[in-house]
């Protein structure tokens, strides 16, 4: 039966879900990961692609089970998405077809990027996700779309658009302050309604600018006209979306884990590969972990964290970067002084309520963490091991295998829930502390260990 935690609706998998042992570290752990390419902007630019006037190649893409949904759902409204031999993938954009039905998953991005798009195919196309899918926030890109033209039954999953072809377009004014991911739909579609679109927000704040920012990018990049100059509007000019080559960026907010892992045991972890500028959230965890003590280098070789002999605790908005946040706590609950997190009421729309989440499974593990109205208080306390519930929710279970490198004992239940984002996240663990834990000081102070 399922489990009420705080106003949402999460799976109780503790009967259905292997628990698997999280690897304590010996000692310091030092190693050299390359982290596979982000979820976001490569669904951002699968999503392009099909709409985009000829063939597209996206290089390095993430190939994961939020991303597979994306591709296989492009597929089933008659997008070509070929599977090429060094991984890429090779989209030919074409006109969308109707009569489809759409697996979202658990997939914020697909559930609300997809329905966007899919007002232009030629018939009917429904969708529905996951149980945890269908309590999710969905109203607001679904009105748009109505205000927009479009004809929709159901306000979530599941839900039916009876689409005609082409959608007017024009403008509409929407509440985003659930999530950053309703006015990024509307953009990544809205070149090619008849009048484009005009999005303006009224409300609190929109969470996770940076990925708008992100959306707004990679539209330019396709060729699309954006003015973004106004605070909350954004406008969209109708227009073709230009066929081009992606090359995908290291998922930074997956990286973060491994980052975190050199914080926490004092030892010292580079991630390759990472960008000189990058408009990616997990981009600020550099700084998030400076903060609490470690070393964060950036240089030609990637981002390299040396944990400190104490971890301290932070006092953090993480409002623009809150998917974030499940690592954060993490790192927050192995402090040695009190942390706050603020600015991220919207989590608990997320997944799952992961405000509310952390909260149970860092005090299960014998921590003293509360809730705010907008965030969380974390307070130092010794750990123990335990049991740590994902509630199907990726960042929960890397969070919960962060605080296993320094608490024997805790069982990260349904570990691989990771595969939404990361296709071998045990496996990545294993290998990251098979490269060289108990670093000594020397090497610490010389050089990466990988």
């Amino acid at each position: 039966m399922p489990v009420e935690v705080g106003e949402g609706v999460v799976r109780d998998y503790r009967v259905m879900a292997e628990l698997w042992p999280a690897p304590s570290a010996a000692g310091p752990v030092g190693a050299t990961v390359s982290v596979p390419g982000s979820k976001s902007l490569t669904n951002r630019a699968l999503l392009l692609a099909a709409l985009a006037e000829g063939v597209s190649v996206l290089r390095n893409p993430l190939r994961s089970r939020d991303t597979t949904l994306m591709a296989d759902a492009l597929r089933s409204l008659g997008i070509g998405v070929r599977d090429l031999d060094d991984g890429d993938w090779e989209v030919t954009g074409g006109p969308l077809r109707g009569g489809a039905r759409i697996d979202c998953g658990l997939a914020g991005t697909v559930m609300r990027f997809v329905p966007a798009a899919a007002v232009l195919a030629d018939g009917p196309v429904h969708f529905d996700g996951d149980p945890g899918a269908r309590v999710r926030p969905m109203t607001t890109v679904l009105t748009a779309l109505r205000d927009l033209g479009a004809e929709v039954a159901g306000d979530r999953l599941p839900f039916t658009l009876n689409a005609t072809g082409h959608l007017p377009g024009g403008e509409v004014t929407i509440d985003a302050s659930a999530s950053s991911q309703f006015v990024s739909g509307l953009l990544l579609a809205g070149a090619r309604y008849d009048r484009g679109v005009t999005i303006r927000h009224a409300g609190p704040p929109v969470p996770s600018m940076p990925h708008v920012v992100m959306t707004v990018a990679a539209l330019r990049e396709a060729g699309v006209t954006v003015d973004d100059g106004t605070p909350d509007v954004w406008r969209v000019e109708p227009g073709p979306i230009g066929a081009r080559t992606w090359e995908i960026e290291p998922d930074l907010s997956n990286a973060t884990p491994f980052l975190a892992a050199g914080a926490v045991t004092g030892g010292r972890v580079t991630v390759a590969h990472w960008p000189s500028a990058t408009h990616q959230p997990g981009d600020v965890f550099r700084g998030l972990l400076a903060e609490m003590g470690a070393e964060v280098v950036l240089d030609d070789r990637g981002v390299t964290v040396t944990g400190p002999d104490r971890l301290v605790g932070i006092d953090a908005d993480l409002h623009e970067v809150g998917e974030l946040t499940p690592t954060v706590a993490a790192v927050a609950a192995l402090a040695d002084t009190p942390s706050r997190i603020r600015g991220v009421a919207h989590l608990r729309g997320h997944e799952t309520d992961r405000l509310a989440a952390l909260v149970s499974e860092i005090n299960g593990l014998g921590g003293r963490a509360r809730e705010t109205e907008d965030g969380l208080v974390i307070e130092p306390a010794p750990l123990h091991g335990g049991r740590w519930r994902s509630y199907a929710d990726h960042r929960m279970a890397t969070a919960g295998a962060v605080i296993g490198l320094r608490v024997p004992g805790v069982s990260v239940e349904d570990i691989g829930t990771t595969s939404k984002t990361i296709p071998d996240f045990p496996g990545m663990w294993a290998a990251m502390l098979g490269g060289g834990a108990g670093v000594s000081d020397a090497e610490r102070t010389e050089g990466v260990v990988g």
